[in-house]
């Protein structure tokens, strides 16, 4: 699909701020209403708008560790692994990447004592042959927005 200026301006701005409204993003862009509602519907057709969230401190839930772990896999099991490891409830990142680990995982956990369990968890799953666990110290930035 190709986006003109005007879906990136919308997009741009329902990222800054996801409950404005489609008369709200007409009078702020110049464009209708209807022009706006169109081509949010088109957007989210082609999957380029997946959903609406809300940005959440989650240090304020109490996840106050980040950890960043590396896995290294057996190589036809890489693709099966990395599934089982996206449906774990702490995960907020699994990556495919490229270099001496094959996956990359960011997590997000409330106490050493959790992320211990987890780290042991995964460690334990079949075809995963190590794990090299990052704690972050501090988090400089973190907002996966393109805006």
């Amino acid at each position: 699909m190709n986006l003109d200026k005007n879906d990136e301006r919308i997009l741009k701005n329902l990222l800054v701020d996801a409950r404005l409204s489609a008369r709200q993003l007409g009078l702020k862009l110049g464009m209708s209403t209807v022009t706006i509602l169109s081509r949010i519907k088109k957007l989210e057709k082609e999957k380029v708008i997946k959903g609406y969230t809300a940005l959440i401190d989650h240090e304020k839930l109490g996840y106050t560790l980040t950890a960043i772990i590396e896995i290294i896999a057996k190589k036809d099991k890489i693709i099966d692994i990395e599934t089982e490891l996206a449906k774990i409830e702490n995960v907020c990142g699994v990556y495919d990447i490229t270099g001496n680990t094959d996956t990359l995982v960011i997590a997000k956990f409330k106490s050493r004592n959790e992320l211990s369990e987890f780290v042991k968890g995964i460690a334990s799953i079949q075809n995963i042959e190590n794990t090299i666990t990052h704690v972050v110290l501090n988090t400089a930035k973190e907002d996966f927005r393109l805006a």
